[in-house]
């Protein structure tokens, strides 16, 4: 297992003007840098990204989002063939940037919320969506982790049970699942037990605390989610995704889940310091 951090913690975009926050995150132990996609056409130098990050010694993964509009799962043919397009294209930039891994909830926008349970043609939208991605995925080597996240987030994946089922009519080895701590504390009865009920299709991990902050600073206990991780082998990243004070100047879509009293560097440095405590 590798300790990775999320540009989150600073900000929801990674440019140019931010390099000089990757210099101190080998030496405190960091070993992967998570890049966030919302548009592809926002990372207008995935080259020199790659490059920056190559100079640091950092692996690169990569956490897309579905911007408004972009839906797999619209009653509108033409908008799951656009939202199908800008899959593609986040995938093609993924790789570009270096990155093997691209994860997050990418059935359906954050906050797309019809007011109803989901429906089996948009189970059925969803799988085919994924499965038509199978031939980009394979040209870049390229592996896909959807993301659960919380019920006031999405009404169409939030348990490992659901995206464990939503993998097996994929059928697809390349994509599996991705564990939020955050979003697992509010939706599954254990986090232990949902990564042993994942086993191999636990690709991702995200690692932040309870209120989104430092971990190590809540209550969930990441010494039984560690032992958990070494149960199934997992040697993936822990990737902290605490989502901290924003940069001055720098707007987010996350902001209001943001710890004004946090920084990014407590975020990445203090909780890299704790997790390899307990790896230890």
């Amino acid at each position: 297992m590798k300790v990775g951090v999320s540009a989150f913690a600073w900000s929801a975009s990674f440019e140019a003007e931010d390099f000089d926050l990757l210099p101190a995150l080998r030496g405190h132990g960091i070993a992967g840098f998570e890049v966030p996609i919302f548009d592809p056409a926002d990372i207008v130098a995935p080259d020199a990204i790659r490059k920056a990050l190559e100079a640091n010694h950092l692996g690169c993964t990569v956490c897309s989002i579905l911007p408004p509009g972009i839906n797999p799962i619209s009653p509108d043919p033409g908008d799951r063939a656009t939202a199908l397009k800008h899959l593609v294209r986040c995938i093609e930039t993924a790789s570009a940037l270096g990155a093997t891994m691209i994860g997050g909830p990418l059935y359906a926008p954050i906050g797309y919320l019809p007011g109803r349970r989901r429906t089996s043609d948009e189970w059925t939208w969803a799988v085919e969506c994924f499965q038509a991605l199978g031939a980009t995925l394979a040209e870049h080597q390229m592996m896909l982790a959807l993301e659960p996240v919380n019920r006031s987030e999405t009404f169409f994946l939030t348990t490992v049970d659901e995206a464990q089922e939503l993998c097996e009519a994929i059928g697809n080895p390349a994509i599996g699942a991705l564990i939020d701590t955050f979003h697992a504390n509010i939706e599954e009865k254990s986090i232990a037990n949902a990564i042993l009920a994942l086993g191999p299709r636990l690709m991702h991990m995200h690692t932040s605390e309870n209120d989104r902050g430092i971990p190590g600073t809540g209550h969930l206990d990441f010494a039984e989610i560690i032992a958990a991780l070494r149960q199934i082998n997992y040697e993936g990243y822990m990737m902290i995704e605490g989502l901290g004070a924003l940069a001055p100047g720098k707007h987010s879509p996350l902001y209001m889940w943001r710890r004004p009293d946090e920084s990014g560097d407590a975020i990445a440095f203090e909780g890299a310091a704790y997790l390899h405590k307990l790896l230890a």
